[in-house]
């Protein structure tokens, strides 16, 4: 997403228009530190010769860099919606009530750990990799730590993790519709059982998914609801509350709520159902009640709501705390897949994977996680990585962003350049060993990193 905005960026700046309001969402996604500068200067110049430029962004270097700041918060989603501050970037820094002025000034930050994970004493090794730009590299990843594999855009760090890790692990564990890059050999397989990519892709591709299908919750609920005196005495089973079958939903609009309108040679439009209101299910449905709420009220809930309303049902009471653990205790628990953004989908598959029962023996593979995520996000989605750790599992982490890089156990920095000036392992080790490496960009960045907030 980053690099095709920034060609269509270049495209802007040599055909040096002016008057011209530019929009762009978040240009700096993958963006190395040692990058990210010269974006700022790219959207300055555009600036300097008469254009305007509104920027949707977390990244701090570009914040600060900008002439004129509009927070809007104060939180996320019910909780947020109002603009908390607008302003230059020295005034946002004094701002009280922002939660970004708060992490800009330093007054919240993420703290280094105190001390980092030995791993478990075993390693898996890649032999000879040489997918792509990769110089046939021996690349060792050790187990039960958080590890992150940093280094320049284009430098080999996708080649090594996605195509030579996750994709020969994955098929030597079963998935045989999984082509891995190239490499020699790889050993340690045997000490995990199994390996995990989550990724930002939709949890669904309909708007009849949503966060209860995906985690489990919702065969749960409809089993409370089956329960009732009141169901019991409908003989209604635990199908009944199903939008996806026939019986207890709204046949009108088949259980989604919305009718689609078909508007030939335009887009499609949908309307609201005006048999069932936008409640998906019949009027019958809707007379069954848990609590004195019936089943559409309890998916238009958040998920702190749920969690409460919930609270002596343990397994949907878990499946609710994890959701609210990853930082999402403000999303509807049947809100539309269709409606949640990249980092949202993540953070549903991360809070799945925390609820299941760890064997302790799962390597989790993460391309760029904070991705379209606010600091006070990030600081929440290392909580939720360093408790899969602390669970005996391994979290393989391709970052540019140095609040969770400097809270790795072990880093292996890929470099120095990117293409062909790249493909081979600058350095490996804690933060620590990386900021002292001279020949690592991104340890002169994580030198700063460490020193300037712990």
């Amino acid at each position: 997403g980053g690099e095709a905005q920034r060609i269509r960026l270049a495209t802007q700046i040599g055909s040096a228009l002016v008057g011209v309001l530019y929009v762009l969402d978040e240009p700096s996604i993958g963006l190395h530190q040692r990058d990210n500068h010269m974006l700022i200067e790219t959207l300055k110049r555009l600036r300097d010769i008469g254009n305007t430029l509104i920027v949707v962004e977390h990244d701090e270097e570009t914040m600060l860099a900008a002439d004129y700041i509009v927070d809007i918060g104060p939180k996320a989603g019910v909780h947020g919606g109002e603009v908390v501050f607008a302003g230059t970037p020295k005034e946002l820094l004094s701002c009280e009530s922002s939660i970004t002025g708060q992490y800009l000034s330093g007054r919240k930050f993420i703290a280094v750990p105190q001390q980092r994970r030995q791993g478990n004493g075993k390693f898996i090794t890649i032999f000879g990799a040489q997918e792509n730009n990769l110089k046939n590299i021996d690349v060792k990843f050790p187990l039960g730590c958080f590890i992150c594999v940093t280094g320049v855009s284009g430098s080999g760090k996708s080649s090594l993790v996605n195509s030579i890790l996750y994709k020969s692990l994955g098929r030597m564990l079963g998935r045989k519709s999984l082509i891995p890059g190239k490499y020699r050999e790889i050993t340690g397989v045997e000490e995990i059982d199994k390996i995990i990519n989550i990724d930002q892709s939709p949890i669904g591709r309909t708007p009849r998914s949503n966060p209860a299908t995906y985690t489990g919750l919702f065969t749960d609920i409809r089993s409370v609801f089956a329960a009732t005196p009141e169901a019991k005495a409908r003989g209604y089973r635990d199908a009944r509350f199903s939008f996806n079958v026939k019986g207890g939903r709204c046949e009108a609009c088949q259980g989604d709520g919305t009718i689609m309108i078909e508007m030939h040679f335009l887009p499609d439009v949908y309307v609201t159902c005006d048999v069932c209101k936008g409640k998906r299910y019949n009027r019958e449905t809707l007379e069954v009640k848990y609590k004195g709420k019936n089943i559409y009220d309890v998916l238009e809930m958040t998920v702190e709501e749920g969690k409460k309303f919930f609270e002596n049902y343990r397994s949907i009471h878990r499946k609710l705390k994890t959701l609210s653990d990853v930082g999402l205790g403000y999303i509807k628990i049947g809100q539309s897949s269709v409606t949640l953004s990249g980092g949202e989908a993540q953070r549903v598959k991360l809070s799945t994977e925390l609820s299941r029962w760890s064997t302790g023996r799962t390597m989790y593979v993460l391309d760029e996680p904070t991705t379209g995520l606010h600091s006070y996000d990030v600081d929440k989605l290392r909580e939720v990585l360093q408790r899969l750790v602390d669970a005996g599992n391994t979290v393989v982490v391709i970052e540019h962003n140095l609040d969770i890089i400097k809270t790795a156990d072990y880093i292996i920095d890929m470099g120095p350049e990117g293409g062909d000036g790249g493909g081979t392992v600058i350095a490996s080790g804690t933060p620590e060993e990386i900021a002292a490496n001279e020949k690592s960009y991104t340890g002169q960045y994580l030198k700063k990193a460490l020193h300037g907030r712990n």
